[in-house]
């Protein structure tokens, strides 16, 4: 049995990130479609940029009518609802996004490990080391960098028809297609 399970996605804007980029892959990420495994449902945004970003996040996301759910820091900056613990395990698959603030790299990543259903994250950062990093530490079957999730798609990835995305390990994970689901049998003729 390949499990097709939850997509709890996360992007993570480091400070390293170009603004304009960082807004469209977040917007994208989570308004592209709601009801989809692929769909950011979890924001986190560097302490450094927060002031910057959010705002404008805030008001793009207010007008496709996404309601924000955010941490103390969050809504210090922006007017939101206040997140809870059972936020930051949900998968909306709807109008819904929860925002956390970072400290850094090692915050989003720890985040990442206690609340992912390792499904897809994605880093936005100009910065190669640490983009390089996220892709080492991040144990999810798709991890990107300066994409949205929304990317993360068997048909996308050139697969064909995709069957599910799978965050087992064993047999297939990520997009599955027809090959994905193709064992092998080895033969062994001997003579003594």
């Amino acid at each position: 049995v390949i499990k097709h399970l939850d997509g709890i996605c996360h992007v993570y804007i480091d400070a390293e990130a170009d603004p304009e980029k960082a807004i469209n892959i977040a917007i994208n990420a989570k308004t592209h479609r709601y009801g989809v495994c692929n769909a950011m449902e979890t924001l986190l945004v560097h302490a450094a940029v927060a002031d910057l970003l959010l705002p404008t996040l805030a008001q793009r996301y207010g007008a496709k009518g996404v309601t924000l759910r955010g941490c103390e820091q969050t809504r210090g900056i922006i007017d939101c609802e206040a997140a809870t613990e059972a936020d930051w395990h949900t998968e909306y698959l709807a109008p819904v996004l929860a925002i956390r603030v970072v400290a850094d790299i090692d915050a989003a990543i720890d985040h990442i490990a206690r609340y992912s259903s390792q499904h897809t994250e994605s880093i936005v950062t100009e910065n190669y080391t640490l983009a390089r990093r996220f892709l080492t530490e991040v144990d999810s079957s798709s991890v990107m960098v300066n994409a949205s999730t929304r990317f993360a798609d068997g048909f996308e990835y050139g697969l064909g028809a995709e069957i599910g995305i799978s965050t087992d390990k064993i047999h297939a994970r990520g997009p599955v297609g027809l090959n994905g689901l193709t064992s092998q049998k080895y033969i062994v003729l001997g003579d003594g």
